[in-house]
C-alpha cells in the first residue's frame, strides 16, 4: 500500500495538507516499508485555510503529485481538499498531534497485520491489494 505523509522537516508528520512543504511517500507492507520519493512544494497556503493570493489553486498540484497513493496522513485538511483527494482515490487521515514518520509507518503496518478497520479494507480492496477472505469451506 502506498502512503503519503505531510511534513515540514522530513522527520515528523507535522503539517496541514495545504501548508505542507513536503510529502514523503512510502510503500508499506506488513513486513517492511520503503521510501518511494519526497515531493516538495514552495508555494503553499497558510494554516488558516487562506491562500496568499486569492484565486491561485495550490491544491490540484498536490493532489496530482500524490496520485497512486492510497492513504494521506496530515494534521488537518479542509473539506474541498479532502473531496479532491477522495475523488483521486486517496483516503485522507487526520492525526491530532505531530508524530514521527516512523511511528506513522509502524501504526500503518500494525493495522495491516491485525484486522484492518472497515474503511481500510475498502481502500485496500479498491487498490487491489486486499487479501482474499478466508472461506469456511477450505480444508485445514
Amino acid at each position: 500500500m502506498r502512503v503519503a505523509i505531510a511534513t515540514q522537516d522530513m522527520k515528523e508528520l507535522n503539517a496541514h495538507f495545504g501548508s505542507a512543504r513536503r510529502f514523503v511517500i512510502y510503500d508499506v507492507t506488513r513486513e517492511e516499508w520503503n521510501l518511494v520519493e519526497a515531493v516538495a512544494f514552495d508555494d503553499v497556503s497558510d494554516e488558516r485555510g487562506k491562500h496568499r493570493t486569492e484565486g491561485d489553486d495550490r491544491i490540484a498540484p498536490k493532489v496530482e503529485a500524490l496520485k497512486g497513493c492510497h492513504l494521506l496522513f496530515c494534521l488537518a485538511i479542509g473539506g474541498p481538499s479532502a473531496a479532491k483527494l477522495v475523488s483521486a482515490k486517496i483516503h485522507p487521515i487526520k492525526v491530532r498531534q505531530p508524530q514521527s514518520i516512523q511511528e506513522v509507518l509502524l501504526r500503518t503496518q500494525m493495522m495491516l497485520r491485525t484486522c484492518p478497520p472497515p474503511w481500510l479494507r475498502k481502500v485496500l480492496a479498491e487498490a487491489g491489494v486486499a487479501e482474499k477472505k478466508p472461506s469456511f469451506e477450505e480444508d485445514d
